[in-house]
Formats: C-alpha cells, sequence, structure tokens
C-alpha cells in the first residue's frame, strides 16, 4: 500500500538533490542600478512621455495632497499607455486592498470596439475610476447584496508598475456611497492627518517645516516549505498552519539556524525574489535565516508609509510566485507550527521633515532635542490612551497563535525606551522648569537634561518581548503579523498620534495666548505627559505572570480574546478619534469590526472542518491499521507461547493498545463536540456572538483533538503515518 507522505519525501529529495543553478534571469554582472525600477512608471520616466507642463502640476497636487483634475489624468493615461505597450503589457488592473487582507485586480485589455473598428485605447477615465462588484468584497454590512456598485480610484501618490504584460494602477477601493471599502483609503486619510499635525507642532521648533511624513520599514518573516510535502498536509494547503504534528526532538533549541549559512535551494529562491522586487522598485536589502528552521527574513530600505504598504503587499505575491518556480510553498502564517517560534512583520515607524529631520531622532541642539522629546512623549500618550485599539489594530484569528508564544510579543501593548531615554524622562518629570530650560541673554536657549549624545542609536540592548520599542531613532511595533496589511496597524498608529499632536497643540496654544513663555509651557506640558502616560512603559520581560499582573494593576488593556480585543475600534475613545482625525467614520468602524468578526468565524470554521477530516481520514485509520498490527500479534503470540509466556511477551502490546484506544475514542468523542459546538456557535444571531462563541467553545476542543492526534503519532509505526512529520517539513530544504 503506498503513503501520501513517502512519496511526498521521495519527491521532495528529488528536489534537494536538483543542481541549483541560478534561475534568476539577470546575468551576473549586471548591478542593481541597472534594473531597480524597471517595471515602474517612475517620475524619471514620466518627463520622457509627458509634458513638463503637466508632469509639474501632477507632482504639485501629489506633494501636496489635492485631488488630480480629470484633464490631467487624461494627458498622463497617453503617457502611461505608451510606456506599458512599449514595456510588453497588453492588459491594465487597478490593483486595491479590499478588506480580505489581501490584494484584488481585474484585467482589461488596451483596446476598445468602436463602429466594429478595433482602436487602442485607456482613457483618463481609465486610469481614474474602475468599477468592482462592492458587494462581493468584504463590506461589514455598508453595502447590500443587491447594491453592488463600488469604486476603485487612482492612488497617484503610487507609481503605477508592470507585473508580466498587466500594467497594475495603485487605487483606493470605496462605497457608491463613499465609505471605505479598503486598508488605503483610512491608510492614506491617516497620513495626511498625522502630516498636518506633526506640521503644527513643528512650528514650535522650526519654521521651515511644510510637510511631515511617517515612514514605515517592514521586516518580512516567513516560513519556506518544499511543496511536496505542502501537498500532503492538507492543513497547511487549506489553512496556512499544521492543525496537529509532534514538536521535532530536533527544532529551533540549539539556536543554529539563525543567522547561519542560508541553503543553497534558498538562496537561489532569495536572489530571484529579490531581482523581481528590486524590478518592482521595491528596495530590498536584507535576508538572513531566522531563529525557527526553514524560517527567513527580509526587509527593504525604509519608504513613506503608503508606498511601502503597497511593496509589502506586492512583495507577498511575489514571493510565492517565485517559490514555486523553486518547488517551495511560502507560509506567511503567523503560526504555521507549534513550538517554534512564529512569523511577525516588525514595522519600524518614524516621522520625517521636508528639511530632512527624522522627529523621533535626539538633534544636535538643544531646540532639536526639546523637538525630538515633545514628539516622543506624545507618542507615548498616543499609546497609552490608545494601547487596546493598537491591539485590536494586529489582532487576527491567525496572529491570536503567536502573541504571547515563544519569541513573541506579549498580548499586552507596552512601550520599551531603554535606560537612557527612561533616564533622561525620569529626570524631566523631577525637574523644575527653571532647572530644565535656561535662556540667556541672546536668548539662546540650554535644555539641561537634554544633552543627548548622538551614540543613544545603539545605547541601549533591545527587548524582544516588547511589543512597541523605541530602537533609538523609530518606534518598532513588533506585534504586526507576518500575512497582515501594514496598513490596519499603520493607520490606527498615525490616528492615534495625529489626534494627540491636536490635543498637545491646543493646550499649549491655550497657555500661550495667556502670555506664558513657549518653552515654559512646552515643558510644562510635556513634564505632565511624561506622568500621566508612565503605565505603558515597561522596559522588563513582557512574557512573564508578573507582567500580566502588573499591567491589569496600571490599566493596560489586557484582554486575550480576539472577539472581544476587536471591541476597541467601537469604544467611544475610538470613534471619537478616528472622527476628528477624519480617518475612519463610524458606519467605517462598525463595517470593519464586522468583517473582522466575520473573518475570525470562518477561518475557525474552516480549521475546525479541516482537523475533523484529517483525524478521521487520516490519523485515525493509521492508528486502526497499527492497533489491528498488535492485535495480530497477541493472536500470534498465544498460539505459539504458554499461557505464562503470553502474558509476558504480550505485555507491551497491551499498553500500547490501551493508549491507540484512549486516543482515539478522545478524538472521536472531541470530533462529535466540535461539530456540535460549531453547530451551536452558526446559530447565533450576529457576527460578534459566533466569534465569541467560536473562541470560547470550537478552539478549545481542537486544541484538545490535537493533543490526542500528536500522542498517536508518537505511538504508530512511522511507515503508517500519512502525514509529513515537524522534522520533514522543517528540515529539508
Amino acid at each position: 500500500m503506498s503513503n501520501i507522505r513517502f512519496e511526498a519525501l521521495k519527491n521532495a529529495f528529488e528536489h534537494q538533490k536538483e543542481v541549483q543553478k541560478d534561475k534568476c534571469q539577470t546575468a551576473n554582472d549586471k548591478r542593481v542600478k541597472d534594473y531597480f525600477a524597471t517595471d515602474v512608471f517612475t517620475r524619471e520616466k514620466m518627463k520622457e512621455y509627458i509634458s513638463a507642463e503637466v508632469l509639474e502640476q501632477l507632482f504639485d497636487d501629489v506633494d501636496n495632497g489635492r485631488t488630480i483634475h480629470r484633464d490631467i489624468a487624461s494627458v498622463v493615461a497617453i503617457g502611461i499607455r505608451k510606456w506599458a505597450v512599449e514595456h510588453g503589457a497588453t492588459h491594465f488592473t487597478h490593483w486595491f486592498q479590499p478588506l480580505t487582507g489581501g490584494t484584488a485586480e481585474k484585467h482589461d485589455a488596451f483596446f476598445t470596439l468602436k463602429n466594429g473598428v478595433l482602436m487602442e485605447e485607456f482613457s483618463g477615465d481609465s486610469l481614474y475610476q474602475q468599477e468592482p462588484d462592492a458587494s462581493s468584497f468584504p463590506n461589514g454590512g455598508i453595502r447590500n447584496t443587491f447594491e453592488a456598485r463600488g469604486y476603485s480610484a487612482w492612488d497617484p501618490s503610487s507609481p503605477v508598475f508592470l507585473i508580466g504584460d498587466t500594467l497594475c494602477i495603485p487605487t483606493v477601493f470605496v462605497a457608491y456611497t463613499g465609505e471605505a471599502l479598503d486598508y488605503k483609503t483610512p491608510l492614506i486619510r491617516s497620513t495626511a492627518a498625522l502630516c498636518h499635525a506633526a506640521r503644527e507642532v513643528c512650528a514650535y521648533f522650526d519654521k521651515q517645516v511644510k510637510h511631515v511624513h511617517a515612514n514605515l520599514g517592514w521586516e518580512q518573516e516567513y516560513f519556506l516549505v518544499d511543496e511536496a510535502l505542502y501537498n500532503a498536509r492538507p492543513d497547511l494547503m487549506l489553512t496556512g498552519r499544521t492543525l496537529m504534528g509532534h514538536n521535532s526532538a530536533k527544532s529551533q533549541q540549539l539556536e543554529d539556524h539563525y543567522f547561519g549559512a542560508i541553503p543553497a535551494r534558498v538562496l537561489a529562491f532569495m536572489r530571484e525574489l529579490e531581482y523581481e522586487a528590486l524590478k518592482a522598485g521595491i528596495p530590498v536589502r536584507t535576508r538572513h535565516n531566522e531563529v525557527a528552521p526553514n524560517q527567513f527574513e527580509m526587509a527593504p530600505i525604509y519608504e513613506d508609509v503608503n508606498l511601502a504598504n503597497d511593496h509589502n503587499l506586492l512583495v507577498m505575491s511575489i514571493m510565492e510566485r517565485v517559490a514555486e518556480k523553486h518547488h517551495f510553498r511560502v507560509l506567511l502564517h503567523e503560526k504555521p507550527y507549534a513550538g517554534v517560534n512564529g512569523s511577525g512583520k516588525h514595522c519600524n515607524w518614524s516621522m520625517e521633515t521636508n528639511t530632512g529631520i527624522n522627529l523621533l531622532a535626539p538633534g544636535k541642539n538643544p531646540y532639536q532635542n526639546l523637538q525630538f522629546i515633545t514628539f516622543l512623549v506624545n507618542v507615548l500618550m498616543a499609546v497609552h490612551r490608545h494601547n487596546g485599539l493598537l491591539k485590536a489594530s494586529i489582532v487576527s484569528a491567525t496572529n491570536e497563535h503567536r502573541l504571547g508564544a515563544n519569541e513573541a510579543p506579549p498580548a499586552i501593548i507596552s512601550v520599551f525606551l531603554g535606560k537612557q531615554i527612561t533616564e533622561v524622562l525620569d529626570k524631566l518629570e523631577n525637574a523644575s522648569a527653571e532647572e530644565a530650560i535656561i535662556i540667556n541673554a541672546k536668548k539662546e536657549m540650554k535644555l539641561g537634561v537634554a544633552n543627548i549624545p548622538e551614540i543613544l542609536l545603539d545605547n541601549t540592548d533591545r527587548n524582544r518581548t516588547s511589543p512597541f520599542a523605541f530602537t533609538g531613532n523609530r518606534f518598532e511595533f513588533r506585534a504586526v503579523g507576518s500575512s497582515a496589511n501594514c496598513g490596519a496597524a499603520m493607520l490606527a498608529l498615525n490616528a492615534a498620534v495625529a489626534e494627540q499632536l491636536m490635543l498637545f497643540k491646543a493646550e499649549v496654544d491655550a497657555r500661550i495666548e495667556k502670555g506664558e513663555a513657549k518653552e515654559r509651557v512646552l515643558f510644562d506640558v510635556i513634564k505632565k505627559y511624561i506622568v500621566s502616560c508612565k503605565a505603558i512603559r515597561f522596559d522588563g520581560n513582557g512574557y512573564s505572570d508578573e507582567w500580566k499582573t502588573e499591567a491589569a494593576h496600571r490599566g493596560l488593556d489586557c484582554e486575550t480574546s480576539v472577539p472581544l480585543i476587536i471591541d476597541r475600534y467601537l469604544a467611544p475613545e475610538s470613534i471619537k478619534m478616528f472622527g476628528v482625525t477624519n480617518v475612519l467614520n463610524e458606519a467605517e468602524l462598525h463595517s470593519r469590526s464586522e468583517v473582522k468578526w466575520e473573518t475570525y468565524v470562518k477561518k475557525l470554521q474552516i480549521e475546525s472542518r479541516v482537523m475533523g477530516d484529517l483525524v478521521i481520514n487520516h490519523v485515525l485509520p493509521a492508528a486502526k491499521r497499527y492497533q489491528t498490527m498488535l492485535l495480530q500479534n497477541v493472536l500470534a503470540v498465544k498460539q505459539v507461547f504458554s499461557a505464562d509466556e503470553t502474558a509476558s511477551l504480550n505485555e507491551m502490546d497491551y499498553n500500547i493498545i490501551k493508549q491507540l484506544e484512549h486516543h482515539s475514542g478522545a478524538i472521536y468523542a472531541g470530533v462529535e463536540a466540535m461539530t456540535e459546538a460549531r453547530h451551536k456557535a452558526n446559530r447565533q444571531l450576529d457576527e460578534r456572538s459566533k466569534a465569541i462563541a467560536y473562541h470560547d467553545t470550537v478552539l478549545p476542543l481542537m486544541a484538545d483533538i490535537r493533543e490526542h492526534a500528536d500522542a498517536l503519532e508518537l505511538i504508530v509505526d512511522d511507515e503508517l503515518w500519512t502525514l509529513p512529520k515537524y522534522r520533514e517539513l522543517l528540515f529539508i530544504h
């Protein structure tokens, strides 16, 4: 009898033995600058296809956040089509980010029929907007099933690009009634709100600042698995994670994979991935082995948050396409394997002015350092006031398995600052204005505690247990999941900081209008904020039980149930914050919450059904076959040996048979209970109640079933086990 696991292993070993010639199409003598952004219609390339007058207006509108006039769009469309066709494009698509978490596209050809005559065409209207079916994407009740109309509209701040023969136009996606149905729309709104609020605060320090933008540098972690092994695991194929599987005797405990030599086959994949990413204008720079076996990471240079988010979504799709050419499958699930590190997408976030100043980097003079402290403390205040919301922005059915697990951020949002910054804030907290701020006869300011050396960038160790850590000139939001759209977390962070800066400015201006000195007011308000947000600062071990108790005592959000965490979107303070920043209105917040609950239910529904199929059709038959073999052996022993000898010889078989029967019976009962729990949960009247029921009743039963299935894996004859094991999934590359 054939065994699908052994067939898969045979194919995987064949893939391993293949001569790993460089499948990357670039010649070895080519330099990155020779092919970087060759598939992107950059501003420099626009000059060859679009008049200087039109470009000047286009760039001015884009840089200042104004709507592009349709007449301008029509001229730009002609240039885009000419460039795209010259580079082999035959179709175009609006490339948008629905609430599925991925991207969507519908391809149209560059032609139309007029009076029966075929004519090439790509108009300004085609560039400007299309009309996808809004009811076919998650919308949380904003659109009825019979109200299909929605619009995708061009985002000119993100350049168009080519994938194969298709021109991709980054767009927003909104309902017919105007509500956002995507992640890009509110992300753009949030960056506009942050730009305005930060610029207003910068005016206290530098009148030359006209624009502030948020930067994002993502670090994408992922697993690779041979395609043959992947295809032999229905759970990996359908859910992205292993729903069962006993830990390998060796996994990551020796820490020998982290930063180790990259396997040749993996390196070939990485080289082609980087080549395709660089052609798409994605400035990927870093690659390395991660902690868990067969886990890796790639990271680019920082970019504007909107463009960086587009690039992350694009690179995720490129990864999957390139992996197939190398007989791999990419696992972007946050926890594809139990017992080893999960995968995150660390989002490094900062703010930069048009004058080239990083607002989260210590300055070279007292005013710049006061500006740095001002923005740092306001970020702390924003995270403190909205820590529950920020957690809601990163939770999901998939990230739930990672948060709080080994080497992953805890499910409590706190901020790590490091020793030196903590000392600076503590000194400011306890200093008087006279001690902290000295202005001499020449009106020069000396900030007594802010003589911060430039070595600050690397002056302190990193805290891997912190979900939101200051790392010298930026904050690293480490809790974001590897499969997530960065936009969900970034729009919440941008909006929270924008609102906080607005509150700060209002408070400072009110006191200045009463005649108080600006520097003294700034110091007083900052000092008050340092005290107010002290609860969010934590430099210790975020995994410890002591911290959970301490965090609750501090009043931080300690909820761990994903369905209940999602409630934070609808908290009064969240609705108010998103409203005053014009990022999301109340209807959109209700919509997104409904989508999150519905997605949570569907993910667990699929997982539980797949688990039932696996244990009934794979695990239990293997256990029964092995039990039959043992029973036959017991009967054979009885026929050959005496009664006294039989009892002794069959003792081990009896024990194994009993264990097989115990675990098999528990699995049968567990599947029956899980199915009933699922049916009961499905009868709940609203998505929130369904999600809570799945979390509270279905998920624990899945864990119980897995425990018994994993126990059987250790007992059943290896030749009978049909599912590839962890040692094979993690160590064949």
